[in-house]
């Protein structure tokens, strides 16, 4: 695995072996981040259920002023710290073991990224709901496109569904501000 452009592009990042983590794809990711382009650099992001770290390094790698980092598993809290080790960026960052649904409602981010692990369906609307209460700027959910979410949660709503092979990232914003985000049935919006 790798991070995929920016200040560390091409460099190579540490992973669990076996299927206990499922990275996000680099096509993925490498759409996610063109979406954000605009709004990314100087920002505070959250990655949260996240695994190697990869989706918060990359955030790191193209400009985000600081990440939270917040994982459950002991085994992947040290991978992440040691990627952010050996790139640097330790002190960019802030890494939280535990429940993500302990801390959610305590985490201040301007983009909160989700990729709960698929095989916990309820996860993901109790995850929202608690965001919903103080809702970030943006939260983009990565889900299997079989894994149906609501159009809302409280006041953040979807305005964009990405699609890409079994994996759609859906972003939420407040209302209807639109964050450089086009609405998914807009004629004029682009595709990634």
């Amino acid at each position: 695995m790798r991070v995929i452009g920016g200040e560390f592009r091409s460099r190579a990042l540490k992973s669990l072996p076996g299927l206990t983590v499922r990275p996000t794809p680099d096509r993925l990711r490498e759409a996610l981040f063109n979406v954000l382009a605009p709004s990314i650099s100087g920002s505070v992001f959250a990655d949260v259920y996240a695994g190697t770290g990869a989706v918060g390094i990359e955030a790191l790698s193209r400009g985000a002023a600081r990440v939270i980092f917040v994982e459950q598993d002991r085994r992947a809290v040290k991978v992440i710290r040691a990627n952010l080790r050996s790139l640097g960026l330790a002190d960019r960052a802030q890494v939280l073991q535990g429940r993500a649904i302990g801390v959610l409602g305590a985490i201040r981010a301007d983009t909160v990224f989700l990729d709960p692990p698929y095989r916990l369906e309820r996860e993901y609307a109790t995850a929202m709901n608690l965001l919903a209460g103080t809702p970030p700027a943006l939260v983009i959910v990565q889900h299997d496109v079989r894994q149906k979410l609501a159009d809302a949660y409280g006041l953040l709503r979807r305005t964009r569904e990405l699609r890409q092979g079994d994996n759609v990232l859906s972003f939420y914003v407040i209302g209807l501000r639109r964050l450089d985000l086009k609405p998914p049935h807009s004629p004029d919006a682009p595709s990634v």
